[in-house]
């Protein structure tokens, strides 16, 4: 009830609010103890100074925001009690309450409205237009100061008319000297048949967490069958939670599920924990951890905590509907303590993994790094140059693999020297480290030196100009930028591979220092990098609306280094492959995001991605996109949101590898737009390991403004629809085009 109960907070003490705004007094007179003046109008008014007056015929009382229309009022000095009756309209900043009759004692907020209809309007987060909540109560009673208590009461979003949906209420209290809301004989009607029940809950009537059960989730996977959880909820203090989740897979069986969540000034954290004790399945027990925390010893001195473990290879593939976590095959354990001394960051980390293999697709496990000692300093300015220093202690473990330690130094200096439009960078360092080793093979030493000098120059220049393009101006750039560097060659064929592979090859790795991750290999290197980029900014926001970059690297001679002694080198010729993007908006309401990488010598494309947006409005959305790898990737993707028509929106995406010949992911759906309501209905299937393929069907009611009753597939949606909205937005998502997201 966690998510129902702020909405009733929110609907009911906007209703004491209203009934309990007018303090009312004769025209000429002034509410004991307040200097809040009030004044009478009507067709009639007839009365005695300071001991009543009466009023009929449009008549209306109105207190500084506060008006009360009716056929006939009367206010009693004496009592300090206003009456009113006939078509009686209680009206504040924009809440209406209507109904028969009024009695209310103004300072002892004692009375009742009977046969009350009331409309409040709230504002609403996230880019979702204001609520507007309206409903009917039998009667409202005012029980003293901030107390009331409404009886036999009904909710809803939808607009006067339309009761598709509402909230049935037999008796609600109001306790808002407590915060607190007790609400009985409850139940929620959706077109006209009662779909849910709530014997008696209590809630909070702020933003305050409020220990209760959360609406229930109901789903359905093809490995698990029906699912249906009931979270509980119980608030322990003001900065910590805990929800607890039973979830019943029909297949499977009962799974136990538990979140621990903690705040204060100094550490903050995370702790899940999942538990089946028997899954009927597989017949075995199975449960999973994550524990998250963070912790700030000092101002200097933080530290970081992360241990993930599952029982199984198979847990998230079996357990999971999220493709993102299915495809997860290392869970990182993690321990760091960082300190930083303004111009010096020194950290400790011990780090392991578990590998989740697949007998299909097995993967090699990574090395654990206990410890992992790091020193990085930075001076800027000094005598006009700029130090840095990257120093590094790790010790490598491998329950079968060489092991050993391996220890970094590398200081540099550079000179920067800029101008208006325009900046040179020389940079010279010196690249140190050892190794001792132990298990290595016959032929290896237990001990390796490798040092090396690196020097690079990096320089740029911009140059901009006005111009216009199909009626609109704008400002362009041309911002040529060009690299070198000189790296020796040293024999490192030696050297066990701890945590060092290949870079990906793209703009941003051709002005690095080396095409290697880690720091077993530091690939020779002279060679000369040159790009450029032209960018159309808008002259108004200085927005950029479409971006355009070329590069090539030039070598001067042929690579000697590889990862392995018996590998080939990573390239030949005298230029890499040609690098070309364009990005930004290429029409109205057309977005598009590609690269390509093009190899000359060979005259074919090694790697090519494609994407376009066309998106006219919030939850009208269609992408296009294609993406290959030469030897490992080659797929399109099409996705869409897309109205059809009457309320009804078609929601889906097509992933398909041609280089595998099968599916990688496919959703489909409906959704329809009640106006105050959404309905959804989304099937899914995606691959979950070589050979194996995972599904699930969401089927979800969202009542607007107030909960959703099923199992939720926006996180889904979000994910593989890019650009996808929410049918009750009003304004969109802050959400960058990105086809690889």
């Amino acid at each position: 009830m966690r998510q129902l109960a702020p909405v009733l907070a929110l609907l009911f003490c906007a209703a004491a609010a209203q009934a309990q705004a007018p303090r009312l007094k004769p025209p000429v007179t002034k509410a004991p103890g307040t200097g809040a003046p009030i004044s009478i109008s009507a067709d009639r008014i007839e009365g005695h100074a300071n001991r009543e007056a009466s009023a009929s015929g449009n008549a209306e009382l109105r207190q500084e925001d506060v008006s009360i229309k009716a056929d006939r009022l009367s206010y009693i000095y004496a009592t300090d009690e206003v009456q009113a009756s006939g078509g009686v309209r209680l009206s504040r900043a924009g809440d209406h309450l209507d109904g028969t009759g009024l009695r209310l004692r103004v300072r002892d907020n004692i009375g009742q409205f009977d046969h009350a209809e009331y409309e409040f309007m709230r504002p609403s987060r996230g880019g979702f237009g204001p609520v507007t909540t309206r409903g009917a109560a039998d009667v409202i009673k005012f029980e003293g100061k901030d107390k009331y208590q409404l009886k036999n009461a009904t909710l809803t979003t939808c607009k006067p008319g339309n009761n598709d949906w509402y909230m049935q209420v037999g008796e609600l209290d109001v306790d808002m000297t407590r915060n607190l809301g007790v609400a009985r004989r409850g139940s929620l009607v959706f077109k006209g048949m009662p779909i849910f029940y709530v014997p008696w809950v209590d809630f909070s009537l702020n933003d305050e967490r409020k220990t209760g059960f959360l609406p229930p989730t109901i789903g359905s996977s093809g490995k698990s069958g029906i699912e249906v959880s009931a979270p509980f909820y119980l608030n322990l203090a003001p900065n910590r939670d805990l929800t607890i989740t039973p979830r019943e897979l029909s297949k499977r069986g009962l799974q136990l599920g538990g979140q621990f969540r903690y705040l204060d000034r100094r550490y903050d954290g995370d702790a899940r924990f999942e538990e089946m004790s028997n899954d009927r399945v597989r017949n075995i027990s199975r449960y999973a951890l994550t524990i998250q925390h963070n912790q700030r010893f000092s101002s200097n001195l933080t530290g970081y905590l992360n241990i993930n473990k599952v029982s199984d290879d198979n847990y998230f593939r079996d357990l999971s509907s999220r493709i993102n976590v299915t495809s997860q095959t290392t869970l990182p354990r993690d321990g760091i303590l960082t300190y930083t001394g303004g111009w010096w960051i020194a950290s400790a980390r011990a780090q392991r993994f578990q590998t989740l293999q697949d007998p299909a697709n097995p993967v090699v496990e990574p090395y654990g790094r206990v410890p992992q000692l790091t020193l990085n300093a930075a001076r800027q300015y000094v005598g006009g140059a700029d130090l840095a220093l990257a120093s590094e202690f790790v010790k490598f473990d491998h329950p079968t693999s060489v092991i050993g330690d391996r220890l970094t130094f590398y200081p540099s200096a550079s000179l920067p020297l800029i101008l208006p439009g325009a900046y040179l960078t020389p940079k010279l360092g010196f690249h140190d480290t050892s190794y001792s080793l132990e298990r290595n093979p016959l032929g290896t030493p237990q001990t390796i030196h490798r040092s090396l000098p690196i020097a690079s120059v990096d320089s740029g220049l911009t140059f901009e100009r006005d111009t216009s393009f199909n009626g609109q101006k704008f400002r362009q750039t041309l911002e040529p930028r060009v690299y070198y560097l000189y790296v020796p060659y040293r024999d490192q064929s030696k050297i066990p591979l701890f945590d060092t592979g290949l870079a990906d090859f793209n703009y941003a790795q051709i002005f690095s220092e080396n095409i290697f991750n880690g720091g077993d290999r530091i690939a020779d290197a002279n060679q000369l990098t040159l790009a450029a980029t032209t960018r159309m900014l808008s002259p108004a926001s200085g927005r950029e609306v479409l971006k355009a970059t070329l590069g090539q690297r030039y070598y001067f001679r042929d690579q000697q280094v590889t990862l392995n002694d018996n590998v080939t080198p990573t390239r030949s010729g005298r230029t890499s492959d040609f690098l070309a993007a364009l990005s930004g908006q290429i029409a109205q309401h057309w977005s598009l995001d590609s690269a390509l990488q093009y190899n000359p010598q060979r005259k074919f494309v090694d790697r090519l991605g494609v994407g376009v947006r066309f998106q006219p409005e919030i939850a009208k959305v269609l992408n296009l996109g294609y993406r290959f790898t030469r030897g490992t990737l080659n797929q399109t993707d099409i996705s869409a949101q897309w109205p059809l028509g009457h309320g009804w929106y078609g929601v889906g995406r097509y992933n398909y590898s041609m280089r595998d010949n099968r599916l990688v992911e496919g959703l489909g759906g409906f959704e329809y737009n009640g106006g105050c309501w959404i309905g959804r209905v989304v099937l899914q299937r995606f691959a979950a390991a070589t050979g194996n393929f995972t599904s699930a069907v969401f089927v979800q009611l969202e009542l607007n403004g107030f909960s959703r009753i099923g199992s939720n597939p926006l996180e889904t949606l979000k994910r593989s629809i890019p650009g996808y909205g929410r049918l009750n937005q009003t304004r969109p998502e802050s959400q960058p085009f990105d086809f690889y997201e």
